[in-house]
């Protein structure tokens, strides 16, 4: 009966993946800050309070669940999560979008990390850890395939006003509770530790000083994951930029989300088919010369270059995913996980409100061809000391 409780995990994961990603607000989110007054410069800025968010709670939170669970930390994070959205519902003042952002961003640290870190323990507890990345790539496109179809609803719901599909978005959001609360925590995952900072900084020390390749990889595949997020935070104002019609802007958000889902269910395939190596050679050069193709063909002829990108999206988050939990133990998983979504939030928060500074002051292409830049020559750097530095053994 455990193991099939178990079991049940998978589906419990997966209808919070849609809670997380059932974003009715995200092919809207541009015009209702601009209708509210806000720049780009502000709403880059705003995004970087999210990330701020995140970023105050990100490692404490994969700590937590390690040591006290992750189903404790899902819960947590699913609270948070509604409370953010119903704040942003009754808000209209940058200010106040601010602090729903800081809400939501602590809410998404206590979701990012033990959501991968379960689905991996939970596979691991039936003997089928080996199967992860298909799972992965699974929940992955759950998450897309769920903002596909919230970008319809999100589109029609915007019709009746701007503010109408955050309403829902509570709804939405809540329903990832009763999920996390019926979760079964894998036995073994939780450990006999001394609870503290101390230990918190022993296993950043052991993943950022000890162990070298884990340090670079983390690194690697944190600059992925922030210009991939960069990339999206990019569509709506590039749609704006080439005058594409507003009301397919839901439709095009719906097929681009379609694609990552699509992608990342055929992600395995990838992993088998080819090296690591070639896998992560391939996945960041594609993803920084997606900002640069893009700021080079601002028109409607390049609609398909968004396609293209999204496709190279959707393989690399499980795929990195799977490589770094190789490199791993379950008792120290959810912390690096968590480590790696910190470090997106740090480079996101750094370069997003200068990239949004570059777009208000000159154009939308420079601040992609500024951002394909820096992803090409820092994913260069990091790509060489992943696979061609000295010393990057495990340690014993």
């Amino acid at each position: 009966m455990l193991k099939k409780g178990i079991a049940n995990n998978i589906f419990k994961l997966y209808v919070i993946k849609t809670a997380k990603w059932f974003s009715l607000i995200m092919p809207i989110v541009v015009l209702f800050y601009q209708d509210n007054g806000l720049s780009m410069t502000q709403i880059f800025l705003l995004k970087s309070v999210y990330s701020v968010g995140m970023l105050a709670l990100e490692i404490p939170s994969g700590y937590f669940g390690d040591v006290w669970g992750r189903k404790k930390t899902l819960i947590t994070g699913a609270i948070l999560s509604t409370l953010g959205f119903s704040l942003y519902s009754f808000s209209f003042a940058f200010w106040q979008f601010m602090i729903a952002e800081l809400i939501l961003g602590m809410g998404q640290s206590f979701i990012s990390g033990s959501d991968s870190a379960m689905l991996y323990d939970t596979l691991k507890s039936q003997k089928r850890e080996k199967s992860y990345l298909k799972y992965e790539g699974r929940v992955t496109s759950v998450g897309n395939f769920s903002e596909a179809i919230a970008g319809i609803l999100g589109g029609l719901l915007a019709t009746i006003s701007l503010r109408t599909p955050f309403f829902f978005q509570v709804g939405i959001s809540a329903a990832a509770i009763p999920a996390a609360l019926t979760l079964i925590e894998p036995q073994y995952s939780l450990h006999n530790r001394v609870a503290g900072m101390k230990d918190i900084l022993k296993v950043v020390k052991y993943s950022l000083v000890d162990f070298k390749q884990l340090r670079y990889f983390i690194f690697f595949s944190s600059l992925i994951g922030a210009a991939t997020l960069t990339y999206a935070w990019f569509i709506q104002p590039y749609l704006i930029a080439i005058d594409f019609p507003l009301p397919l802007f839901g439709v095009i958000w719906t097929l681009l989300n379609l694609t990552v889902g699509t992608s990342s269910i055929f992600a395995y395939k990838v992993e088998r088919r080819f090296s690591q190596k070639q896998a992560t050679g391939f996945i960041y050069i594609a993803i920084s010369l997606g900002f640069i193709v893009t700021a080079a063909f601002v028109s409607l002829w390049a609609i398909p270059l968004l396609f293209i990108f999204y496709i190279v999206r959707g393989i690399a988050t499980p795929v990195l995913k799977d490589y770094i939990n190789m490199l791993i133990g379950s008792e120290v998983r959810a912390t690096v996980l968590s480590l790696r979504n910190m470090f997106i939030r740090i480079i996101f928060a750094i370069i997003g409100p200068l990239l949004g500074w570059f777009s208000d002051h000159y154009s939308i292409r420079t601040g992609l061809m500024v951002a394909g830049i820096f992803f090409i020559t820092s994913g260069t750097v990091l790509f060489y000391l992943s696979y061609f530095s000295k010393s990057i053994t495990k340690p014993s």
